[in-house]
């Protein structure tokens, strides 16, 4: 899969061996990133699976084990864009190593803690980590892949992140009936020694430019940012899916964290966000798709497992193989839909995947539950693969111009809204789902209510959908007439 990426890269690039020619080199460095998505992904999905087996092994409620999803979550959250700046000014290869290497760390930390909240701490490092990881594959690609195999490249990493995503809660279960707990977090020394290997060996080095001074990394809203957002991923998931005072008084923190922040940014010597940035039209409306597309998807997440043993019946087992469906389409769409980028356009290719989503979400805001399993499936898979690729052709739309020194805070970007959606669409999602069903417990509502609130929320996507697809389409005329403008200005120029 790989070397098919890869086929024809003949440019040189460095690695901590020194300098080696050819595509093998530039193979194994993308190895390296696909191991570190897989990882960072895994590390969100293995936990959950175990958190029945937590609560009795440390004698916690749920509330308390909760933790440890959270803490996980949060530190991604909270870092991945402060991260990815930091790697823009020391080097990105170095940070990556570090990430690398305290994301193992951490799990040995995670399989070995005698405490829930010493586990919970060791999740927080763990979550580090992963940001570090997350926020730098995506910004190496621009060093390590040719401009026109960017779309293939930005594929294998979706691809990865998906697999990780699906195989967490299988592989999770497995270890668990087979070893115990402690080896969910365990089976991640071996991938991250393999992977830090990897990274060390052909990762290209890091460009000797002039040294920057340690207050050249905006310490001030570096603390703003991950407070704000902080604020703002608690205010959506405390509370057991009610909003009470405190989900108020943390959202409305956030908001005031916001201005703050900008406050900050706007004075900032050298600003952890360049506010201007934001001017690109291009980039807007890309964080503003992703968040939106992926605050549907986590619809699917919050939605599907009731739907499914509520509404159709299912048994715990059946319920966890249907919901596999969805990621592992994404998974083997992922390559596909970067090559495809490749060659019709990233802006076409994310139109395409706006337009597939939306099409399966009013089939399922239409769906009767006579259709049973195959009815639900065939609308999830064209979410899915209209998912996976929007994604890789907006990451590629957005990854592929933009200079050197920002591709690590841009990077960060793009993973903190899809974060913020799936944060987002966990508690807004999973309200109007709660709403739509008109019953106070979910878990004990009748079929036809479930089925009814299934309907309405898939409606509600479908509408979040299109608001993405008439964002996408408003800002590539708004670009392309700027770009015939300068191009018709630039004729008259030579005449």
């Amino acid at each position: 899969m790989l070397k098919s990426i890869i086929a024809g890269r003949d440019e040189a690039v460095a690695g901590s061996a020194g300098s080696v020619k050819g595509s093998p080199l530039v193979r194994w460095a993308l190895v390296s990133l696909s191991l570190s998505m897989l990882l960072s992904s895994l590390g969100t999905s293995i936990a959950n699976v175990g958190l029945p087996t937590l609560a009795q092994a440390f004698n916690a409620s749920f509330q308390q084990v909760q933790w440890i999803v959270l803490a996980y979550l949060l530190a991604i959250t909270t870092l991945i864009v402060s991260v990815g700046r930091l790697g823009d000014l020391i080097g990105r290869r170095r940070l990556l190593l570090a990430g690398i290497l305290l994301f193992t760390v951490a799990s040995i930390l995670c399989g070995a803690a005698p405490t829930l909240w010493l586990l919970i701490a060791a999740r927080a490092a763990q979550g580090l980590g992963a940001a570090i990881m997350m926020a730098l594959t995506m910004a190496f690609v621009g060093e390590i892949v040719p401009k026109a195999k960017t779309g293939s490249a930005m594929g294998l990493l979706a691809t990865m992140s998906a697999m990780g995503t699906a195989l967490g809660p299988s592989l999770g279960g497995v270890l668990i009936a087979g070893l115990g707990w402690r080896a969910i977090f365990l089976v991640n020394i071996p991938l991250g020694l393999l992977a830090f290997f990897l990274a060390r060996r052909f990762l290209p080095v890091d460009r000797q430019g002039p040294k920057t001074d340690s207050a050249s990394f905006d310490k001030v809203g570096t603390l703003l940012l991950a407070l704000t957002l902080a604020a703002y991923a608690l205010a959506m998931t405390l509370g057991s899916g009610s909003f009470g005072p405190l989900n108020l008084a943390l959202l409305l923190a956030a908001a005031f964290g916001v201005g703050l922040f900008v406050l900050a940014e706007s004075r900032a010597a050298s600003p952890l966000i360049r506010l201007a940035m934001f001017r690109d039209p291009g980039l807007r409306a890309s964080l503003a798709m992703s968040a939106l597309v992926s605050t549907v998807m986590m619809a699917t997440l919050v939605v599907g497992p009731f739907y499914l043993s509520r509404a159709l019946g299912l048994d715990a087992a059946r319920v966890g193989l249907v919901l596999s469906v969805g990621p592992l389409a994404a998974a083997l769409t992922g390559v596909p839909a970067g090559r495809l980028a490749d060659r019709f356009g990233a802006q076409r290719m994310t139109l395409v995947g706006l337009i597939g989503m939306a099409a399966g979400c009013f089939i399922l805001s239409m769906l009767p539950a006579t259709l049973g399993i195959p009815g639900y499936i065939a609308p999830i898979v064209v979410i899915t693969v209209g998912y996976a690729l929007f994604m890789t052709a907006n990451n590629t739309a957005v990854m592929t111009d933009i200079r050197p020194d920002q591709r690590g805070v841009i990077s960060g970007l793009l993973s903190l809204s899809r974060n913020l959606g799936l944060i987002t669409g966990a508690s807004a999602m999973g309200a109007v789902f709660a709403l739509a069903s008109a019953t106070l417990d979910i878990t004990t509502a009748r079929p036809e209510a479930v089925a009814s609130g299934m309907r309405i929320t898939f409606a509600v996507a479908a509408m979040l959908i299109v608001l993405a697809l008439a964002i996408a389409l408003g800002t590539y005329r708004r670009i392309g007439r700027h770009r015939a403008l300068a191009l018709d200005a630039d004729l008259l120029k030579r005449e």
